[in-house]
Protein backbone atom coordinates (compact mmCIF):
# COMPACT_ATOMS: atom_id res chain seq x y z
CA UNK A 1 0.00 0.00 0.00
CA UNK A 2 1.57 3.27 -1.13
CA UNK A 3 1.92 5.94 1.60
CA UNK A 4 1.40 3.32 4.30
CA UNK A 5 4.52 4.46 6.15
CA UNK A 6 3.43 8.10 6.16
CA UNK A 7 -0.09 7.20 7.31
CA UNK A 8 1.35 5.19 10.22
CA UNK A 9 3.54 8.18 11.05
CA UNK A 10 0.52 10.51 11.08
CA UNK A 11 -1.47 8.18 13.35
CA UNK A 12 1.46 7.87 15.78
CA UNK A 13 1.68 11.65 16.09
CA UNK A 14 -2.07 11.99 16.68
CA UNK A 15 -1.99 9.31 19.39
CA UNK A 16 1.02 10.96 21.03
CA UNK A 17 -0.73 14.34 20.98
CA UNK A 18 -3.87 12.88 22.57
CA UNK A 19 -1.78 11.33 25.34
CA UNK A 20 0.23 14.52 25.83
CA UNK A 21 -2.94 16.63 25.90
CA UNK A 22 -4.72 14.29 28.32
CA UNK A 23 -1.83 13.81 30.75
CA UNK A 24 -0.10 17.14 30.29
CA UNK A 25 -1.80 18.66 33.35
CA UNK A 26 -0.27 15.92 35.50
CA UNK A 27 3.25 17.03 34.61
CA UNK A 28 4.94 19.85 36.51
CA UNK A 29 6.91 22.55 34.71
CA UNK A 30 10.14 20.97 35.90
CA UNK A 31 9.16 17.59 34.45
CA UNK A 32 8.16 19.20 31.15
CA UNK A 33 11.44 21.10 30.95
CA UNK A 34 13.34 17.89 31.66
CA UNK A 35 11.42 16.06 28.91
CA UNK A 36 12.19 18.84 26.43
CA UNK A 37 15.88 18.82 27.36
CA UNK A 38 16.01 15.03 26.99
CA UNK A 39 14.34 15.27 23.61
CA UNK A 40 16.69 18.08 22.58
CA UNK A 41 19.77 16.05 23.47
CA UNK A 42 18.46 13.00 21.61
CA UNK A 43 17.77 15.14 18.54
CA UNK A 44 21.28 16.64 18.82
CA UNK A 45 22.84 13.17 18.85
CA UNK A 46 20.88 12.04 15.78
CA UNK A 47 21.75 15.23 13.93
CA UNK A 48 25.46 14.98 14.65
CA UNK A 49 25.62 11.34 13.61
CA UNK A 50 24.07 12.19 10.25
CA UNK A 51 26.03 15.39 9.69
CA UNK A 52 29.39 13.70 10.25
CA UNK A 53 28.76 11.14 7.50
CA UNK A 54 29.59 13.67 4.80
CA UNK A 55 32.35 12.70 2.37
CA UNK A 56 32.28 16.06 0.58
CA UNK A 57 32.15 18.76 3.33
CA UNK A 58 31.91 21.61 0.82
CA UNK A 59 28.61 20.22 -0.49
CA UNK A 60 26.72 20.66 2.83
CA UNK A 61 28.31 24.08 3.28
CA UNK A 62 27.33 25.26 -0.20
CA UNK A 63 23.89 23.67 0.12
CA UNK A 64 23.13 25.47 3.38
CA UNK A 65 24.21 28.83 1.97
CA UNK A 66 22.34 28.53 -1.34
CA UNK A 67 19.36 26.76 0.18
CA UNK A 68 19.14 29.37 2.91
CA UNK A 69 19.08 32.13 0.29
CA UNK A 70 16.26 30.38 -1.58
CA UNK A 71 14.30 29.90 1.63
CA UNK A 72 14.72 33.55 2.54
CA UNK A 73 13.56 34.68 -0.89
CA UNK A 74 10.33 32.64 -0.71
CA UNK A 75 10.07 33.18 3.09
CA UNK A 76 9.28 29.57 3.93
CA UNK A 77 9.49 29.97 7.70
CA UNK A 78 7.34 33.10 7.56
CA UNK A 79 4.65 31.17 5.68
CA UNK A 80 4.76 28.42 8.29
CA UNK A 81 4.41 31.02 11.03
CA UNK A 82 1.47 32.69 9.26
CA UNK A 83 -0.37 29.38 9.14
CA UNK A 84 0.48 28.85 12.79
CA UNK A 85 -0.86 32.29 13.68
CA UNK A 86 -4.09 31.50 11.84
CA UNK A 87 -4.43 28.37 13.94
CA UNK A 88 -3.61 30.42 17.04
CA UNK A 89 -6.57 32.72 16.34
CA UNK A 90 -8.84 29.86 15.35
CA UNK A 91 -8.11 27.91 18.52
CA UNK A 92 -7.31 30.70 20.97
CA UNK A 93 -7.08 29.55 24.54
CA UNK A 94 -5.77 26.11 23.58
CA UNK A 95 -2.09 26.80 24.24
CA UNK A 96 0.82 28.07 22.16
CA UNK A 97 -0.65 26.91 18.85
CA UNK A 98 1.75 28.65 16.47
CA UNK A 99 4.91 27.68 18.33
CA UNK A 100 3.78 24.08 18.71
CA UNK A 101 2.84 23.80 15.05
CA UNK A 102 6.08 25.30 13.68
CA UNK A 103 8.39 23.44 16.09
CA UNK A 104 6.74 20.08 15.50
CA UNK A 105 6.48 20.57 11.72
CA UNK A 106 10.20 21.23 11.41
CA UNK A 107 11.13 18.41 13.78
CA UNK A 108 9.00 15.81 11.98
CA UNK A 109 9.75 16.90 8.40
CA UNK A 110 13.48 17.67 8.46
CA UNK A 111 16.03 14.89 8.40
CA UNK A 112 17.23 11.72 6.80
CA UNK A 113 14.53 9.47 8.23
CA UNK A 114 11.77 11.46 6.53
CA UNK A 115 13.61 11.53 3.20
CA UNK A 116 15.04 8.01 3.23
CA UNK A 117 11.85 6.53 4.65
CA UNK A 118 9.71 8.21 2.01
CA UNK A 119 12.02 6.99 -0.75
CA UNK A 120 11.97 3.44 0.64
CA UNK A 121 8.17 3.53 0.71
CA UNK A 122 8.05 4.96 -2.81
CA UNK A 123 10.32 2.19 -4.12
CA UNK A 124 7.68 -0.33 -3.00
CA UNK A 125 9.73 -1.73 -0.13
CA UNK A 126 8.51 -2.31 3.41
CA UNK A 127 8.62 1.19 5.00
CA UNK A 128 10.63 0.07 8.03
CA UNK A 129 12.39 3.43 8.32
CA UNK A 130 9.10 5.31 8.55
CA UNK A 131 7.82 2.78 11.09
CA UNK A 132 10.82 3.58 13.29
CA UNK A 133 10.32 7.31 12.67
CA UNK A 134 6.65 6.97 13.61
CA UNK A 135 7.64 5.52 17.00
CA UNK A 136 10.09 8.38 17.65
CA UNK A 137 7.63 11.05 16.48
CA UNK A 138 4.88 9.57 18.63
CA UNK A 139 7.04 9.78 21.74
CA UNK A 140 8.19 13.28 20.81
CA UNK A 141 4.60 14.43 20.31
CA UNK A 142 3.73 13.46 23.89
CA UNK A 143 6.50 15.70 25.24
CA UNK A 144 5.86 18.52 22.77
CA UNK A 145 2.08 18.58 23.29
CA UNK A 146 2.38 18.57 27.08
CA UNK A 147 4.68 21.59 26.79
CA UNK A 148 3.56 23.52 23.69
CA UNK A 149 -0.10 22.55 23.46
CA UNK A 150 -2.48 21.18 20.84
CA UNK A 151 -0.80 23.06 17.97
CA UNK A 152 1.57 20.11 17.65
CA UNK A 153 -1.17 17.92 16.12
CA UNK A 154 -1.55 20.26 13.13
CA UNK A 155 1.99 19.36 12.08
CA UNK A 156 0.50 16.25 10.45
CA UNK A 157 -0.63 18.50 7.57
CA UNK A 158 2.84 19.56 6.29
CA UNK A 159 4.17 16.12 7.27
CA UNK A 160 1.67 14.33 5.05
CA UNK A 161 2.20 16.73 2.14
CA UNK A 162 6.00 16.72 2.39
CA UNK A 163 6.63 13.07 3.23
CA UNK A 164 3.82 11.77 1.04
CA UNK A 165 5.00 13.92 -1.86
CA UNK A 166 8.51 12.51 -1.59
CA UNK A 167 7.07 9.00 -1.60
CA UNK A 168 5.09 9.64 -4.77
CA UNK A 169 8.12 11.21 -6.48
CA UNK A 170 10.57 8.53 -5.37
CA UNK A 171 9.84 6.24 -8.30
CA UNK A 172 10.87 8.98 -10.70
CA UNK A 173 14.11 9.74 -8.88
CA UNK A 174 15.83 6.35 -8.71
CA UNK A 175 18.54 7.33 -11.17
CA UNK A 176 19.15 10.70 -9.50
CA UNK A 177 19.40 9.70 -5.84
CA UNK A 178 22.64 7.71 -5.92
CA UNK A 179 24.38 6.60 -2.72
CA UNK A 180 26.87 9.53 -2.73
CA UNK A 181 23.98 11.97 -3.26
CA UNK A 182 21.99 10.44 -0.39
CA UNK A 183 25.03 10.67 1.90
CA UNK A 184 25.35 14.42 1.38
CA UNK A 185 21.57 14.94 1.63
CA UNK A 186 21.67 13.12 4.97
CA UNK A 187 24.53 15.32 6.12
CA UNK A 188 22.62 18.51 5.31
CA UNK A 189 19.51 17.15 7.00
CA UNK A 190 21.60 16.23 10.03
CA UNK A 191 22.90 19.79 10.35
CA UNK A 192 19.33 21.10 10.23
CA UNK A 193 18.38 18.62 12.95
CA UNK A 194 21.24 19.98 15.08
CA UNK A 195 19.78 23.46 14.58
CA UNK A 196 16.40 22.20 15.79
CA UNK A 197 18.03 20.73 18.90
CA UNK A 198 19.43 24.19 19.76
CA UNK A 199 15.88 25.51 19.84
CA UNK A 200 14.59 22.59 21.93
CA UNK A 201 17.44 23.09 24.41
CA UNK A 202 16.74 26.82 24.65
CA UNK A 203 20.15 27.78 23.26
CA UNK A 204 19.04 29.75 20.20
CA UNK A 205 16.28 29.61 17.62
CA UNK A 206 17.64 29.36 14.07
CA UNK A 207 15.63 29.89 10.83
CA UNK A 208 15.54 26.18 10.01
CA UNK A 209 12.39 26.54 7.90
CA UNK A 210 14.17 28.85 5.48
CA UNK A 211 17.03 26.37 5.15
CA UNK A 212 14.86 23.40 4.14
CA UNK A 213 15.67 23.85 0.40
CA UNK A 214 19.29 23.06 1.29
CA UNK A 215 18.50 19.35 1.28
CA UNK A 216 17.49 19.50 -2.36
CA UNK A 217 20.23 21.93 -3.34
CA UNK A 218 22.67 19.21 -2.29
CA UNK A 219 21.33 17.00 -5.10
CA UNK A 220 21.95 19.69 -7.70
CA UNK A 221 25.47 20.43 -6.43
CA UNK A 222 26.49 16.76 -6.40
CA UNK A 223 25.46 16.34 -10.02
CA UNK A 224 26.78 19.74 -11.09
CA UNK A 225 30.29 18.89 -9.82
CA UNK A 226 30.23 15.33 -11.13
CA UNK A 227 30.27 13.78 -7.66
CA UNK A 228 27.07 11.75 -7.99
Amino acid sequence: MLLKGTLVNVVAIIVGCVIGRSLGHLLSDRVRNTLMCALGLAVLLIGLQLALQSQQPMIPIGSLILGGLVGELVRLEHRLELFGEYLQKRFSGSGKIAEGFVTASLLYCVGAMAIMGAIQDGFGEKPSILYAKAALDGIASVALTSTLGIGVVFSIIPLFVYQGGLTLLAGLAKTVLTNPVMTEMNSVGGLLIVAISFDLLGIRRLPVGNMLPSIFVAIALMWAFGLA
